[in-house]
């Protein structure tokens, strides 16, 4: 057997032997994973807390230093 069918029949099996890693299956819109949406807009909601909480902080020690209170 030459050198070159060798080499082309090891990449014909080494390329049926091998699988994606990458696997796309579509997302089930009829029964959602009720805990990664809960945490999903869990964590949103949580945050959008965070950053009022932060911003009226931030406005009331403007006040303060500027004298406006």
């Amino acid at each position: 057997m030459t050198f070159s069918r060798l080499l082309s029949r090891t990449v014909l099996v080494s390329k049926v032997g091998t699988r994606s890693a990458f696997t796309a299956s579509k997302p089930d819109t009829v029964n959602p994973n009720w805990l990664r949406v809960g945490l999903a807009f869990g964590t949103s909601a949580f945050l959008w807390g965070l950053l009022f909480k932060q911003h009226s902080t931030d406005v009331h020690e403007y006040k303060v230093r500027n004298g406006l209170e």
